[in-house]
């Protein structure tokens, strides 16, 4: 009797963790959206009909923001990195060539095509400052393919202008 119950059991869960599987597999599927002319394929959530800033836009709020403040935001910008692993993280271009924004995805929801480097994206969601330490940097690096010698010359923490996005809608340049 008390391995027909725990069978029933471990068969209950096994069907609830299929259905949660057919439901992460349902928030992959992608969406389509037009703006302005321009075609974007939408992962996430799908973005609302309010404007987004310009990238300019974006870095001057970065500029006002301090470690630990958090605003909700919506821009667009450039792709200048996707991770290779699984398009887990990307960074995006600032008019100051030397800073760029790191954007994870909210709770690991969704992921971006890895082959969309130097593709228009809007992103939705909330832009914040951090301070990254260098492990934490060399394990981006190594997952945006760069060398070891790259990955080694990461020594200090560094000041990093962050957002978590909980949309994206990527150019579709076809």
């Amino acid at each position: 009797m008390k391995k027909l119950s725990l069978f029933a059991v471990f068969s209950v869960l096994l069907i609830i963790s299929c259905k949660n599987s057919q439901q992460e597999k349902s928030m992959e599927v992608e969406a389509s959206a037009v703006l302005d002319d321009q075609k974007y394929q939408n992962f996430g959530a799908e973005l609302g009909d309010d404007k987004s800033v310009s990238a300019l836009e974006m870095e001057n709020t970065f500029n006002t923001l301090r470690p630990g403040d958090t605003i909700p935001m919506k821009f667009t910008s450039t792709v200048n990195e996707v991770c290779k692993s699984k398009g887990c993280w990307m960074t995006l271009d600032l008019p100051n060539e030397e800073e760029t924004v790191m954007v994870k995805f909210k709770d690991y929801g969704f992921f971006v095509p890895k082959d969309i480097e130097q593709q228009q994206v809007v992103v939705h969601g909330k832009a914040y400052v951090s301070e990254v330490s260098v492990e934490e940097q060399q394990h981006y690096a190594k997952d945006g393919g760069k060398s070891e010698e790259e990955i080694n010359a990461i020594t200090k923490p560094k000041r990093t202008l962050s957002f978590i996005a909980d949309g994206v809608l990527v150019a579709d340049n076809k």
